[in-house]
C-alpha cells in the first residue's frame, strides 16, 4: 500500500501542512509508536488490536463455518462492528455464496430480504460480543421465526459469534450451535481481522489466510517515523489537516467494490476520535459517481475538507466499443479502466488546483491480501491518531447513552437517559 501526502502540503493546499512541521509531528508519531508497541506488548485493551493477524485462530474458522458448506446464502445478523467488516470483505471480493448484513431494523427492509432468500439454502451467523444488543436479538428472533416458518431447522442453519456470556453464548450451549469467540480486547470495530469480520469470508470461499498475510505485510510496515510507515502517515496527516481546519475527511474510493469499505472507515474513525470535543468527521463517497453530485463543493466551497482517494493500481478491464457519435469518438478503443483512471487523476488535480488538501492511497488490487493490508493499515492509523489527540480511541461512551435511553424507552430498565427524551424540546410545522 502507498499513501501519498504531497497534496496536504502547505505549497499545495489550504490548510495545508509545512514541511518543517512534518518534522516536529514526526517526534509525536516516534512518541506514539513506543506508547502503542508497550500496549501491544502487554495485550492492553484496544491496542491488542494490532496482535490479531498473529493470534487468530484460522482452522477454527473453518471449523465453524464447515457445515454450511452447501449454503447459497449467508445471512449475518449484527450492527456496527459487528457487520461493516464482514461487510466490507464481501463487497470487495466475488463469491458464489450472496451475503446479506441485517445491521438495520427498518422493519420492511428486514422483510423485504426475507422474503428474497431461500432460507432452506441459508448459512445464520448472529454477531454479537455481549450477547444483549437489542437491534442483532430482535433480527435474530426474526429471522429465527421465518425459518421455522419456511420449515427451515433454524438450528442446523446457525452460528454464533460471541463473549463467554450473554444471551448468545447461553443459546449455543443450549442448542448445540456452532460458535466463535469475540477476541478479549478488540472494540468491535476493531473486530474486523478477528473471528467478527474473517467468519464469514470464509464461508464464502474467500482466502482468510491471504486476508491475514496481507495485515501481517502492513504490521512489519509499522515504523516509529511517518516517513516509513504509511499508516502513521495517513493517521498523522489526517491529525495534522484536522488541527489546521480540515475537519471533515471525505472517502472517495475509484472502486464499485470499495464502496462499504468507506462506510467501515466512517465507523472506525468517527467512533476512535470523535470525543472530548475533538475529532474530524468522515464523509463517504464514491468516485467517479460522486464527481457529478459532490465535487462542485469539494472544490469551490469552503475549505473545511480534506479528500482521500483510494483506487487498485490493477483491475480488470473492458473495452468501450468504437463509436461515430460526434464528440465521442475518442472514446472507442480506450477502455473503462482507463477512462476511470483518468476522471481519478483529474479529480485529484482539481482539488489541488483549488488548493484544497487532498491525499492518495493505492492498493496493487482489490483481493484477499490488499483488503487485509488496507483494513490493518486503517486501524493502524486510527491507534495512532487517537494517540495524537490524546483521547482513548477504544470507548464509545456516547454511544453507551444512546443504548441507555432505547432501553429505558422499550422497558429493558430504569435508566435516566431514557427520561430525558421526553424533555425534547418542540417547534413542530404542519
Amino acid at each position: 500500500m502507498q499513501v501519498d501526502i504531497g497534496n496536504a502540503l502547505a505549497e499545495v493546499a489550504t490548510p495545508g501542512i509545512p514541511r518543517e512541521a512534518l518534522d516536529r509531528l514526526d517526534d509525536r508519531v516516534a512518541a506514539a509508536h513506543e506508547r502503542i508497541e508497550a500496549g501491544r506488548a502487554s495485550d492492553e485493551h484496544g491496542y491488542a488490536t494490532l496482535n490479531q493477524p498473529a493470534n487468530v485462530d484460522v482452522d477454527a474458522i473453518q471449523a465453524a463455518v464447515e457445515p454450511f458448506d452447501d449454503c447459497e446464502n449467508l445471512v449475518n445478523v449484527g450492527i456496527g462492528g459487528s457487520a461493516l467488516g464482514a461487510a466490507t470483505i464481501s463487497a470487495a471480493l466475488d463469491s458464489d455464496v450472496d451475503a446479506y448484513y441485517l445491521d438495520n431494523v427498518d422493519p420492511k427492509w428486514v422483510a423485504d430480504h426475507l422474503e428474497t432468500i431461500d432460507l432452506s439454502k441459508t448459512a445464520l451467523n448472529v454477531v454479537s460480543k455481549s450477547g444483549m444488543t437489542a437491534e442483532t436479538l430482535s433480527n435474530f428472533l426474526v429471522v429465527r421465526e421465518a425459518m421455522e416458518a419456511a420449515g427451515v431447522d433454524w438450528t442446523e442453519r446457525t452460528w454464533v459469534t460471541t463473549g463467554p456470556e450473554g444471551n448468545l453464548r447461553d443459546l449455543a450451549e443450549k442448542h448445540d450451535l456452532p460458535s466463535l469467540p469475540v477476541p478479549d480486547g478488540v472494540p468491535g470495530r476493531f473486530s474486523v481481522l478477528s473471528t467478527v469480520g474473517l467468519a464469514a469470508a470464509a464461508l464464502q470461499g474467500h482466502d482468510i489466510e491471504a486476508i491475514l498475510d496481507g495485515a501481517r505485510d502492513a504490521d512489519d510496515a509499522l515504523a516509529p517515523s511517518l516517513f516509513d510507515s504509511p499508516a502513521y502517515a495517513y493517521g498523522a496527516v489526517n491529525y495534522a489537516l484536522d488541527q489546521r481546519g480540515a475537519g471533515i475527511n471525505v472517502q472517495l474510493p475509484y472502486a464499485e467494490s470499495l464502496e462499504t469499505y468507506a462506510e467501515w472507515y466512517s465507523q472506525l474513525w468517527a467512533e476512535s476520535v470523535g470525543k472530548d470535543g475533538v475529532g474530524q468527521t468522515p464523509v463517504r463517497a464514491l468516485g467517479a459517481t460522486d464527481q457529478h453530485s459532490q465535487l462542485q463543493l469539494y472544490r469551490a466551497g469552503p475549505h473545511d475538507k480534506m479528500v482521500t482517494f483510494i483506487r487498485p493500481q490493477e483491475r480488470e478491464d473492458t473495452t468501450i466499443p468504437e463509436t461515430d457519435l460526434e464528440g465521442l469518438s475518442y472514446l472507442g478503443g480506450l477502455t473503462l479502466g482507463e477512462l476511470i483512471d483518468a476522471e481519478f487523476e483529474a479529480t485529484e488535480a482539481s482539488l489541488a488546483n483549488a488548493g484544497l488538501p487532498n491525499v492518495r492511497i493505492e492498493i496493487d488490487r482489490v483481493d484477499e491480501r490488499a483488503i487485509g493490508e488496507l483494513l490493518y493499515s486503517m486501524e493502524a492509523a486510527t491507534i495512532l491518531a487517537g494517540e495524537l489527540y490524546n483521547v482513548d480511541a477504544f470507548v464509545q461512551p456516547a454511544v453507551e447513552w444512546g443504548k441507555k435511553a432505547t432501553r429505558g424507552l422499550l422497558g429493558g430498565g430504569d435508566f435516566e437517559e431514557a427520561d430525558e427524551v421526553a424533555e425534547k424540546t418542540e417547534l413542530t410545522i404542519e
